[in-house]
C-alpha cells in the first residue's frame, strides 16, 4: 500500500474526522506548540492510531515541505464513495474535469464545500500524488467531501439515468446566464480546468450550458477557482431561496 504525508495540522485533523483513508501514525514535534493538538490526540487514540513526539529533525526528514507546523500524519491511499452514495440523497454533485493544478484543485473543492455540495466526482487521475497541496489547499475540505471517481462520460450517464439535470459551466454560444439558470432540484454540474476545458462530448450530453456573466467587456476567462467559487455560491442561493419559499 502507497504510504503518504499528511503535513499541518488542518490536514492532519480532517483525516482523523473524516476517516476516509486509513493514517498509520501521527508525529508531533518535541516542545512545539501545536494548533489543536488536543482533538488530534483524543481523535488518534480513539482510532488506536499510535501518537509519537519526535524531534524537530525527524519531522523535517519525513515532510516534504517546511510549513508543516509541527505534526503531520502517514496516511495509506483514499478510500472513494460508488457512484450510488453519491445520489442517495439527491442533492447537487460536481464533477472537476480537466483542473491540472492540485493547488486549484484543492481552493476549487473548497468552496464546492463551504457552499455545500454533496458529493465530487474526481476524474479517474490519482490526486493523491499531491495529496498534501490539495489538503492544504482546500483547508481539509478534500478529505471530508464525499467523492467518487468516474470517467466523464459514465458519471453523466449515471447521473441523468437518475434524473438529476447535467449541467456544463461553459462560455459558449447559447449558453444561459448563470443567474438565470434554474439550479434547483438533483443537479449534476461540471466544471472544466482552465486549459483543456471540457469536451465537446461531455457538452453534447448535457441538458444546459450555462456561463458567468462579467460586469464588464473582459475577454479572458476566469480561473477554475474563482469560476467554481461563482458557481458553488449561486447553486447554494437559489437552493437556500427554494427552501425559504417552500
Amino acid at each position: 500500500m502507497t504510504q503518504l504525508i499528511l503535513e499541518g495540522w488542518v490536514s492532519v485533523l480532517a483525516a482523523l474526522q473524516a476517516q476516509r483513508r486509513s493514517i498509520d501514525a501521527v508525529y508531533v514535534q518535541q516542545g512545539k506548540d501545536v494548533r489543536n493538538l488536543g482533538h488530534i490526540e483524543r481523535l488518534a487514540a480513539e482510532a488506536s492510531i499510535p501518537l509519537r513526539t519526535v524531534p524537530a529533525a525527524e519531522i523535517d526528514a519525513l515532510a516534504q515541505g517546511s510549513s508543516h507546523g509541527g505534526v503531520l500524519a502517514l496516511a495509506g491511499e483514499r478510500r472513494f464513495e460508488p457512484l450510488e452514495a453519491l445520489a442517495a440523497a439527491p442533492g447537487w454533485v460536481v464533477m472537476l474535469d480537466g483542473v491540472e493544478d492540485p493547488y486549484n484543485y484543492g481552493q476549487a473543492i473548497r468552496a464546492l464545500y463551504a457552499a455545500g455540495a454533496s458529493g465530487l466526482v474526481a476524474p479517474l487521475r490519482n490526486w493523491d500524488t499531491a495529496l498534501n497541496v490539495v489538503a492544504r489547499a482546500s483547508a481539509g475540505a478534500s478529505e471530508h467531501m464525499p467523492t467518487a471517481r468516474a470517467d466523464v462520460q459514465d458519471a453523466l450517464a449515471f447521473f441523468k439515468g437518475r434524473g438529476y439535470r447535467c449541467l456544463a459551466a461553459a462560455k459558449a454560444a447559447g449558453s444561459t446566464p448563470l443567474y438565470a439558470a434554474d439550479l434547483r432540484g438533483p443537479l449534476f454540474l461540471l466544471i472544466g480546468g482552465e486549459r483543456r476545458g471540457l469536451n465537446a462530448a461531455a457538452l453534447a450530453q448535457c441538458d444546459e450550458l450555462v456561463s458567468i456573466p462579467y460586469g464588464r467587456d473582459f475577454k479572458a476567462e476566469l480561473d477554475v477557482t474563482s469560476s467554481t467559487a461563482a458557481i458553488a455560491f449561486e447553486v447554494m442561493r437559489q437552493r437556500k431561496l427554494s427552501e425559504r419559499e417552500e
